[in-house]
């Protein structure tokens, strides 16, 4: 009975809640092998995992540089203005590729796109390695920011996708982990070959960058496509299958293909004719040019989502993830193994947080997190900027004291953006966005999230040199206060919902 009430529900939360309650009292027959299984399913969290380790080496080539310049500027003979470029280029480079991807992952499937991300990331590690002029760099950067794009817009997506509702938010956090993981290796990279000779150890650092994706390359073929690409391509079969390894339950297999179903019935044009030509330019059309009420609610999903990366990387974190040296030098700390260390603190206390919020998106929700972020990031942003302002003005500037309390601040800041803006936004993004935009939609707030990223870390060295370090600072604190208005006014909260059920909740 409780199985007949669910089939015939639609597609809402209480009919989640429903199968939840009943799943353990009443067991369904046709699936002996789930008898005893726990009531998390572990495979989704194991592809889940596989596509999120991509990400990774995107964290990674990222911030390298931030350690990896000191060295650069003496073997290469980089200026500040091309360490300034060659650091913040890689997010402009994204673009290319960033708006591509969804076209990409609609047409060759998530799985074959995140293997060609990885063989991007070869290439443009070996590049790295080998450069030797500031073109080169430069060239190989780009190589480089080919792979990272693809990585960012199709992991969440097929996390997403991949993933049953009960654990959705925690499966499509998981990236956000790896990510933070890749920066953590690279301070880690960054001082443990800071001893080899000038001309070795930056070469190094980029060099070893060559192996991880061929074996991250290898696991991603092992795991299964998206259900959603599947059933985008009318194999309702094989996208049942996944379904049945990826649910709770079989009766949530069920539900969860009928969702799908109804969803791809429902898209117009039908995706895999958008797939074949042009990537669903048609549904872009009908968004933008066409006044329909049932756009109204996508509209204000595609604000929200596009509203909220914006000011992710509007914060400025990822002028203290790039810069963090310039900051400490700022306040006295001389020795580069000084400086190189305390970037190692920042990548751990980043990561370990990013794990803090994982944890707690499915349980307190998306919008308490990003609030408490928002918040946080604000005051600590402020309170950096004051310890930098104190350290510059006063006679004790170069005491260990002004050092400490400037890494501690530079720690707060970090720590309260990972809770909520670092292992949030990835997934509310790909959670709320509807079947026929997904991929693109992905690919366009990814697209203003590097775009942002790109200026803030093109133009720090030169706006710390007209407004000053601290002013900076306090234009990031300000920036951040309004993201915080935005999240409290804009944003609902997406706990426990389908994601059939999102333009319901945005209508509203």
């Amino acid at each position: 009975m409780a199985h007949q009430a669910v089939s015939s529900a639609d597609a809402t939360t209480e009919a989640l809640l429903l199968l939840s309650s009943t799943a353990g009292t009443t067991p369904p027959a046709p699936a002996p092998l789930l008898v005893g299984a726990p009531r998390r399913n572990r495979f989704a969290f194991v592809c889940a995992t596989l596509a999120s380790v991509t990400t990774m080496l995107h964290g990674y080539n990222l911030t390298l540089m931030s350690g990896a310049e000191l060295f650069m500027r003496e073997d290469v003979g980089l200026t500040d203005g091309e360490v300034e470029v060659l650091a913040g280029s890689m997010n402009v480079f994204m673009l290319a590729s960033i708006l591509a991807a969804g076209w990409v992952a609609d047409h060759l499937g998530r799985r074959r796109t995140l293997v060609l991300a990885n063989a991007f990331f070869v290439a443009g590690a070996l590049a790295m390695s080998l450069g030797t002029s500031f073109a080169a760099l430069m060239a190989a950067r780009f190589v480089t920011s080919v792979g990272s794009g693809l990585a960012r817009v199709v992991a969440p997506v097929y996390n997403a996708e991949i993933s049953p509702p009960s654990t959705r938010g925690a499966l499509s956090s998981i990236l956000d982990m790896f990510i933070n993981v890749g920066i953590l290796l690279s301070y880690v990279s960054n001082y443990a070959f800071s001893g080899l000779p000038l001309h070795l150890g930056w070469r190094v650092m980029y060099g070893i960058g060559v192996v991880p994706p061929v074996f991250i390359a290898a696991g991603v073929l092992f795991m299964p496509e998206s259900p959603w690409w599947l059933a985008m391509q009318g194999r309702h079969g094989d996208a049942r299958a996944v379904l049945l390894r990826t649910s709770d339950t079989p009766a949530d297999a069920d539900l969860r293909l009928g969702e799908i179903k109804r969803a791809v019935a429902d898209a117009e044009p039908p995706p895999a004719a958008a797939a074949r030509h042009g990537g669903g330019a048609g549904d872009w059309k009908q968004l933008l040019v066409r006044r329909r009420p049932s756009t109204t609610s996508v509209r204000r999903i595609l604000t929200c989502v596009l509203g909220l990366h914006f000011f992710v990387q509007a914060s400025g974190v990822d002028a203290i993830l790039l810069y963090s040296p310039l900051v400490f030098k700022a306040v006295g700390m001389a020795s580069n193994s000084a400086v190189l260390g305390a970037t190692v603190a920042i990548g751990a206390v980043k990561t370990c947080f990013i794990l803090v919020g994982m944890l707690f998106t499915d349980r307190l929700g998306r919008r308490p997190l990003l609030l408490a972020s928002t918040a946080g990031v604000a005051t600590t942003t402020a309170a950096l900027a004051v310890t930098l302002y104190v350290g510059s003005t006063s006679t004790m500037s170069s005491s260990p004291a002004t050092a400490a309390a400037c890494l501690a601040s530079v720690l707060a800041v970090v720590a309260m953006y990972s809770i909520g803006y670092g292992s949030v936004v990835s997934a509310y993004g790909a959670e709320v966005l509807p079947l026929r935009l997904r991929a693109q939609g992905s690919s366009l707030a990814m697209a203003v999230n590097r775009l942002t990223c790109g200026v803030v870390s093109m133009t720090f060295i030169s706006l710390a040199d007209g407004i000053t370090m601290p002013g900076c600072f306090f234009l990031y604190a300000a920036v951040t206060a309004a993201a915080f208005v935005f999240v409290y006014t804009r944003l609902p909260e997406t706990k426990g919902r389908s994601l059939e059920d999102m333009e319901v909740l945005f209508h509203k």
